[in-house]
């Protein structure tokens, strides 16, 4: 939530902007993204970054330690608490056959997750010597194991895990050097070398775009192990450099929508349960096979993320995150006529205090209150 006693760097708020609509892209593309030359180009493209870079973003901001408890209240409590939702979702809405498997994260949550896990271990895992090196390499031996792509969604964790770490290390003077202009020019010259060569290379099509997703094993993805490592070192370096040239693009401005980078985990939430029932429910994200249609799909896309970051959608997964807090709040109002009896039958039997004026001087003692 924005701070009123904090000016927002605007630089990140617009980069998560356009990360949560190529999340919701992404999302919204996988059914069809085959269809036409436009959505595959266009899903490689998303894939190959946003993900990553989102969680750099999240590392930059995790540079405080916090306690584990307050890691648990902000983290973990909402992860169990949207399982729920997404849980009688699939029930009830999709009536889609499902169980409450607490350990293998339905849908987008697996990000909550990992966050709690990167966020608890970080402190101590930066204490070992060369912990970049160990974080990578644990990133391309988790793909040689057979375990369950989603237990504790750990495959993810652990392959995404340099990136949060990255920004945990990055000072915001560090970035300030990638956006000088020569920097700006050699990083759009990148940008464009990497979409000439989605379009033009049939190689890379040998492959799927799951190469990027970091929850599969090699096996999986149809590659040895040697290979595996490989290739997943090669989308290292893709999603790195292509994280930090398009820093160095991003506008440091406040613009209009910039307000949705403080916005993003409700568009994160409720975009998956409209994912969810338009794929479930409906055919729709099946078939779209022209340029035009797809260009309705991504406009549909960037409509959701301004509908998701409204208020309404903003609070309720800020109550979520606070709900110690809430429930104290809630049980100290509750008790609130018992431990202010003296002070309300003051105003009872003097009818010169003005009417008002004791709730407020009530409100005030219970909010100044350091329990």
């Amino acid at each position: 939530m924005e701070s009123k006693n904090r000016q927002r760097d605007y630089l990140f708020d617009n980069y998560k902007v356009l990360l949560i609509i190529l999340v919701i892209i992404g999302h919204f593309t996988e059914p069809s993204y085959r269809n036409n030359d436009f959505l595959y180009t266009l899903k490689w493209l998303i894939v190959s970054f946003h993900m990553p870079a989102f969680i750099f973003i999240s590392g930059y901001f995790s540079k405080r330690e916090l306690t584990f408890a307050k890691l648990f209240q902000k983290l973990v409590i909402p992860y169990l608490i949207y399982e729920f939702i997404y849980y009688f979702f699939y029930i009830y809405i999709l009536h889609k056959e499902t169980s409450l498997y607490l350990l293998y994260p339905k849908f987008s949550l697996w990000y909550i997750l990992a966050l709690f896990a990167w966020r608890a271990v970080t402190p101590y895992f930066k204490k070992l010597p060369y912990y970049m090196l160990l974080s990578v390499g644990l990133g391309l031996l988790i793909g040689c194991s057979d375990m369950a792509d989603n237990f504790l969604s750990l495959p993810r964790i652990l392959v995404f895990y340099p990136f949060f770490l990255a920004g945990t290390i990055f000072s915001r003077d560090t970035l300030n050097t990638l956006r000088t202009r020569k920097c700006q020019l050699f990083s759009a010259c990148v940008i464009a070398t990497f979409i000439l060569y989605l379009i033009l290379d049939e190689t890379h099509t040998e492959y799927s775009p799951k190469i990027f997703y970091g929850r599969y094993n090699y096996d999986f993805l149809g590659q040895t192990n040697a290979e595996g490592i490989f290739c997943r070192l090669f989308c290292y370096a893709v999603s790195f450099i292509l994280t930090f040239a398009i820093f160095s693009l991003i506008t440091d401005r406040q613009n209009l929508l910039s307000y949705i980078g403080s916005r993003t985990m409700a568009i994160y939430l409720f975009h998956g349960l409209t994912y969810s029932y338009l794929k479930e429910c409906t055919t729709l994200l099946d078939h779209v096979d022209t340029l035009t249609e797809s260009l309705i799909l991504l406009f549909f896309c960037t409509a959701l993320a301004l509908l998701f970051s409204a208020l309404p959608f903003s609070r309720l997964t800020g109550l979520v995150s606070n709900l110690p807090a809430v429930l104290k709040l809630s049980i100290q109002q509750l008790a609130f006529p018992f431990r202010f009896l003296p002070v309300h039958y003051l105003e009872v039997s003097n009818p010169a205090l003005e009417p008002g004026t004791l709730q407020l001087f009530s409100c005030t003692l219970s909010t100044n209150r350091s329990d």
